[in-house]
């Protein structure tokens, strides 16, 4: 149960700074998140949540 809240929290870090006029800041929460919530994640979560690394990276090429 305490994983699917931190990959609740990895999700809306990203969606967080995706949508917001971002910092580095920002970017590091998104990254420590995703980063906890490879604790104990599923396959499935963890999938996701490379998928979730790779839109924090995409967003910064563009920037």
């Amino acid at each position: 149960m305490a994983n699917d809240n931190l990959f609740q929290q990895a999700k809306d870090a990203v969606n967080n700074f995706m949508t917001s006029n971002p910092n580095e800041q920002d970017k590091q929460a998104a990254k420590n998140a995703i980063q906890a919530a490879y604790t104990n994640c599923t396959p499935e979560e963890k999938q996701h949540l490379q998928q979730l690394e790779q839109q924090l990276e995409q967003n910064q090429q563009l920037s």
